[in-house]
């Protein structure tokens, strides 16, 4: 798209914005947790069950080939979109598995005792917890590097953590809890010059900022396709085609074998040998329109139109009394964490939803972040594209209140 989009006409696209709650219009602002979905990516999976409904790659009458086609189309939306080989990109149900995937296929049968895992104190439950199980299955070790007071990834603490014995990195690109957006590609080299595996974990980016993975220069890119506006169940794990050509099947089952005798397996090649059972077809082929939505409006558009909204929501919420923001960083999405004096996270979210606005409240899967930050809970404020100046300001009206409904 050249020049800015209509704004205005973009938000048309999303039916569910025109609901009312508790008789108020929605002011949605959790698009961290999950995005809205364009009517285009609504009425491409509508038409795939009404029209080519069929399972991928077992049949060669017309519905199957009809569907294989259109699953694969979308494997290359999403390769075009991140500038990467469609043959290294897994379809997959989303990051968790993404990256569940490359603990057990690739870390399990390489790490030993005293190889350490490392990881930041930012990280979602989704890149923390799979590195726990294998540490204890391998006898590798946990270490973590920590944060500066304003949200921001400590890096000289990083790269002195970066020690002989370290084997992998874990490192998410954007933080869901504070919208930091962390220098992944200068992690990544230092990591390289070390030796050190990266894994990154682009669900908070891919949605809102133009992502280059082989600019990013990491071994595992991976993201969820709910956030970017696609269907739930839906994501990517990409990988140097090296890692996916050496690495083991995750899963057994249909599609992922050449050949099957009770002697021995032959697997398909990668990517497919980590697609294991019927796919969510009709969730990928949403994603692809997903994808081409974000590609029309262009990247670069959305990026510029979220900066303005957090600027916009960061002043309003600065002049209201008691309210403190977490996470201060420089570099940041449209993300803000905040807590109210006198209110817990929870009710505070339940009273802004009786305004018609919908945040999120709790640990935010960060359970470490939160420890850090010395809360139990925080509420998360999280914009996307498709909100509106306007919005900001009911919401910050409707902090106004609860503020005074708490004093």
């Amino acid at each position: 798209m050249s020049g800015a989009p209509d704004w205005a006409a973009v938000r048309g696209d999303f039916p569910l914005l025109t609901r009312t709650v508790h008789g108020k219009p929605l002011v949605y602002l959790d698009s961290a947790n999950t995005g809205q979905k364009p009517e285009c990516v609504i009425a491409s999976v509508d038409d795939f069950f009404r029209r080519h409904n069929a399972n991928v790659s077992r049949a060669v009458h017309t519905l199957g080939s009809e569907a294989t086609d259109a699953y694969e189309a979308a494997r290359g939306k999403l390769a075009r979109f991140l500038n990467v080989r469609i043959d290294e990109l897994v379809l997959c149900s989303g990051t968790t598995f993404a990256i569940n995937l490359v603990a057990y296929s690739w870390a399990l049968p390489r790490l030993q005792p005293g190889d350490v895992i490392l990881l930041t104190r930012m990280e979602h439950h989704a890149n923390i917890v799979p590195w726990q199980l294998i540490a204890q299955r391998t006898g590798a070790v946990i270490k973590v590097a920590d944060l500066l007071p304003d949200g921001s990834l400590d890096l000289d603490a990083l790269f002195a953590a970066m020690t002989l014995e370290v084997k992998l990195l874990g490192v998410t690109h954007v933080s869901n809890v504070l919208g930091t957006i962390n220098p992944v590609a200068t992690i990544c080299r230092e990591a390289r010059k070390r030796g050190i595996i990266t894994v990154v974990d682009g669900s908070q980016a891919v949605p809102h900022m133009a992502v280059d993975i082989p600019a990013i220069g990491c071994d595992f890119y991976a993201l969820t396709g709910h956030k970017m506006c696609g269907p739930t169940g839906t994501g990517v794990l990409w990988a140097k085609r090296e890692h996916l050509e050496a690495m083991p099947p995750f899963l057994g089952g249909g599609e992922m074998i050449k050949e099957v005798r009770f002697d021995g397996t032959v697997f398909n090649d990668p990517p497919h040998r980590f697609e294991a059972g019927t796919p969510n077809i009709a969730g990928h082929i949403g994603l692809g329109a997903a994808v081409d939505y974000l590609s029309d409006l262009g990247m670069a558009n959305i990026a510029e139109r979220e900066a303005e909204l957090l600027a916009h929501a960061t002043e309003a919420m600065s002049q209201i009394e008691g309210l403190h923001i977490i996470g201060t960083a420089p570099d940041k999405a449209a993300v803000i964490s905040f807590l109210v004096e006198g209110a817990h996270a929870h009710d505070l979210a339940t009273l802004l939803d009786l305004e018609g606005v919908a945040v999120r409240s709790g640990h935010h899967c960060a359970h470490p972040l939160m420890q850090f930050f010395c809360v139990p809970a925080t509420c998360r404020a999280s914009f996307a594209f498709y909100n509106t100046h306007d919005e900001v300001e009911a919401f910050a009206a409707a902090l106004i209140k609860v503020r005074r409904l708490l004093a």
